[in-house]
């Protein structure tokens, strides 16, 4: 059992580092369905109940200073890729299916959980997955961390969000077969701009610059906490969180958008964020498990729906709709996969839509937890 700080945090770091280099090194087509960050909760989260980490309160502690910091550094970070620009460029019909997915989703949520007359406890699971819905696991911690869901709550979101999302993006692909005949019917016009794929960073990634962009999201993670804890209304996490939003989106417009790595600096503060969270969550029971996932694909199934009617009212294609879609329930890892299905030179767009919810997916989730909330109370 490991009893002290240090070697805890040095413990999860390691987990964290060993699983995502995993997914990095082997490629393995699990990870498509079973992302890293999936894999590194679970493995924490089984060693914290088998009692890897002494519950002390000086590991909680540790745990709890860490996460207040790395938060918001990491969003940081992060944002720093947004770039609106080009998400104006991608054409109506690409921001019709993109804001129809957005706008679906919340109205699923929210409507599922007034039909089964959910707790509060729900709340906070279909909070958290609305936050990955709507942008990714980035976007889940942080709405987790502002409208404080406890851990154990966050692990019936994470299997719900990697079940439910493995079921839909193997419909999307399936579906893929199928596009030329849903064309036809919605009469979609098929012209839009394509985006070239992302090009790979080619330069090697220099450590010094890596470093100082690390230390300065520390910085800014400080001084948004700081402003928080001056400000009322919403918990100082919440604020924080919105904070640094802020401040990423301001940092995307600077010189910092250009460091090379930094989307591995904001993925490896990712890892090791669910990895602290998995190692302090106990889950009690896996009783509410089938209802949570019977009313994520129920929600999964009522935003298809929307999204099919609003692709026969404004002619879209079936990649638009699809791409949208899985932009914001799978995010980077997978909304290229089903772009690639259907042509290589679309690549760009997924890609270029799924940023965008690193931005969106904090707002819509916050916006739908404290909807939930109140349902709840």
């Amino acid at each position: 059992m490991i009893t002290t700080p240090l070697f805890y945090l040095l413990s999860v770091a390691l987990l964290a580092a060993l699983l995502g280099t995993l997914e990095k090194v082997t490629k393995h087509k699990v990870f498509t369905f079973l992302p890293s960050v999936v894999l590194i909760y679970a493995a924490a989260m089984v060693f914290a109940q088998f009692g890897l980490w002494q519950e002390s309160t000086s590991i909680h502690d540790s745990y709890k200073s860490v996460k207040t910091v790395l938060l918001p550094a990491m969003l940081f970070v992060m944002l720093l890729q947004i770039d609106l620009k080009a998400f104006a460029g991608l054409g109506r019909s690409l921001i019709i299916a993109y804001v129809s997915s957005v706008l679906s989703l919340s109205f699923a949520f929210i409507a599922l959980f007034w039909l089964f007359s959910l707790n509060s406890d729900a709340a906070g699971v279909f909070a958290t997955l609305a936050g990955s819905w709507t942008g990714g696991t980035a976007n889940m911690l942080a709405v987790a961390g502002a409208l404080d869901v406890r851990e154990e709550l966050m692990g019936y979101a994470l299997i719900v969000d990697s079940i439910d999302y493995t079921l839909w993006v193997m419909t999307l692909l399936f579906l893929v077969a199928f596009a030329p005949a849903f064309n036809r019917w919605t009469k979609a016009p098929l012209r839009f701009k394509t985006i070239d794929e992302e090009q790979q960073e080619k330069q090697k990634i220099q450590p010094l610059p890596l470093v100082l962009l690390f230390i300065f999201s520390l910085a800014i993670a400080y001084l948004s906490n700081t402003l928080a804890s001056l400000l009322s209304g919403l918990s100082q996490t919440t604020w924080s969180v919105l904070f640094a939003t802020l401040f990423g989106l301001i940092g995307s417009r600077t010189p910092l958008k250009s460091i090379v790595g930094s989307p591995t600096l904001s993925s490896a503060m990712l890892m090791f964020l669910i990895a602290l969270i998995g190692s302090q969550a106990h889950l009690r029971g896996f009783g509410e498990v089938p209802l949570y996932l019977g009313v994520g694909l129920l929600i999964l199934l009522f935003h298809a729906l929307i999204m099919v009617i609003v692709a026969k009212l404004f002619r879209l294609d079936l990649f638009s709709i699809g791409v949208a879609s899985l932009a914001n329930i799978g995010g980077v890892a997978s909304a290229p996969i089903l772009a690639a299905a259907y042509h290589r030179s679309l690549i760009g767009i997924a890609v270029l839509m799924a940023i965008m919810g690193y931005m969106i997916g904090t707002f819509a989730g916050l916006a739908i937890g404290y909807i939930l909330q109140g349902l709840a109370a």
